[in-house]
């Protein structure tokens, strides 16, 4: 069996297991790259190649100073400010939990973010008398396309650029995502603030869950909010200027995380706490079969068969628009960072089969990766809001697909805009 089809079957099984989760995700991950080294894909050095990466330390900083962002206290303290003086309408108050929450995950981790600003949003509708679960489902999808507007703000991104990298193309720039981030985010705004909040249930708040819902509050050091405010901007400015000041973004995000852990804003052990070691595992691991996928011809045996199917000279909007449901439909079962990973060597092989440029195709897989609205399982977010917001697994179809299509639109029309097919 040739290298392609070695490689096709090791891929055919990471996305088996990766759907149905019966190990790990970082476990599948390296488990697909070890074995590709084990038939003689990839050589030793080549599997492990992704554990040297220097997007791995990107994540491993930002991780650092997402966590610092919590600890200080520096995150509450803003989403309490923001979502207190919207007042008590049920409307203000959507809007500016959707707006906090998006900027909030574009710099740190949507999951944080959501597990922050939940007991704030549950004690407010009790004190309110509003229906919580409108303003929760509104923070879980605000907390999924707020990490679209940045590289760091969602793993899909960091993996887009990544995967371009290791293929000899340009990769990404840090802001490069919110020429679409930010009119997909502004899109979750108007569709919750409209369509969205009249389909969901009208659940008001249990008595139970608000009185447990953290009302007690640790007192924090101003000082250290504010030290962790300054190594953020700081950082953040360094990856913006990155070409101009000659300082590489994973160099810049290492510097801030020492930082933080160096003037106090959390201790040793809380940083490491802070790394999502599953992400840096998966990344580390999905990296070597997206080599793979391209030395051994494996991605082209797939592109070929993809335009096939589409017929001989397929439009590049219709790849643009068949990707972003496959990457789509893929993450509302399983990792979006997995979803993406899978997909991405795929598409560059696609678009480099038909002449185009595999820009506007990656970016897509990458954005549709974050628009995982439509099950509770399809990303942290989702999960942590059912419970409190009493949904149904339906709740979150009726909800999500109109959202679903509406990025798609979205996308379809701005993605070309930015990153020419040609």
């Amino acid at each position: 069996m040739d290298a392609a089809m070695l490689t096709l079957g090791v891929l055919a099984v990471a996305a088996l297991l990766f759907a149905t989760e019966i190990i790990p995700l970082a476990v599948t991950a390296m488990g697909a790259a070890i074995a590709l080294g084990l038939l003689g894909v990839l050589t030793p050095a080549q599997v492990f190649s992704g554990l040297s990466n220097s997007t791995v330390v990107l994540f491993a900083g930002m991780f650092i100073i997402g966590a610092a962002m919590f600890q200080t206290g520096l995150a509450q303290k803003i989403g309490i400010a923001v979502v207190k003086k919207s007042g008590s309408d049920e409307r203000p108050l959507m809007a500016a939990l959707m707006l906090i929450t998006i900027v909030l995950s574009s710099v740190s981790s949507n999951t944080a973010t959501v597990a922050c600003l939940m007991p704030v949003v549950i004690q407010i509708c009790a004190a309110a008398k509003l229906p919580v679960s409108p303003q929760l489902m509104a923070l879980a999808v605000a907390a999924n396309v707020g990490g679209t507007i940045t590289m760091i703000g969602t793993p899909p991104n960091i993996l887009m650029s990544a995967t371009l990298q290791a293929t000899g193309l340009e990769p990404f720039g840090f802001f490069e995502f919110a020429w679409i981030g930010i009119p997909l985010s502004i899109a979750g705004m108007l569709y919750m603030l409209t369509i969205g909040r009249k389909l969901c249930p009208r659940h008001m708040v249990d008595a139970d869950a608000s009185a447990g819902s953290g009302s007690k509050e640790e007192a924090k050091d101003t000082r250290k909010m504010m030290i962790c405010a300054a190594i953020l901007l700081g950082v953040v400015t360094a990856m913006v200027l990155e070409k101009e000041i000659h300082i590489p973004m994973q160099m810049s995000a290492i510097i801030g995380g020492l930082l933080c852990v160096l003037t106090g804003c959390l201790n040793e052990k809380q940083a490491y706490e802070g790394i999502d070691w599953t992400t840096i595992f998966l990344f580390a691991g999905m990296l070597p079969l997206a080599s793979a996928m391209e030395k051994s011809g494996a991605g082209a045996l797939i592109a070929n068969f993809v335009v096939g199917l589409m017929g001989d000279a397929p439009s590049p909007y219709l790849i643009v628009v068949a990707m972003f449901i496959l990457s789509c439909g893929l993450t509302q079962f399983m990792s979006n960072t997995a979803a993406a990973a899978l997909l991405a060597p795929i598409a560059i092989s696609i678009a480099q089969s038909i002449g185009v440029s595999p820009y506007p195709v990656v970016m897509a897989i990458g954005i549709a990766a974050s628009c995982a609205f439509t099950t509770p399982v399809a990303t942290p977010p989702n999960t942590l809001v059912l419970g409190p917001g009493k949904f149904r697994f339906m709740d979150y179809v009726k909800i999500g697909l109109p959202l679903v299509f509406v990025s798609l639109i979205v996308c379809v029309a701005i993605i070309p805009l930015v990153w020419p097919f040609k």
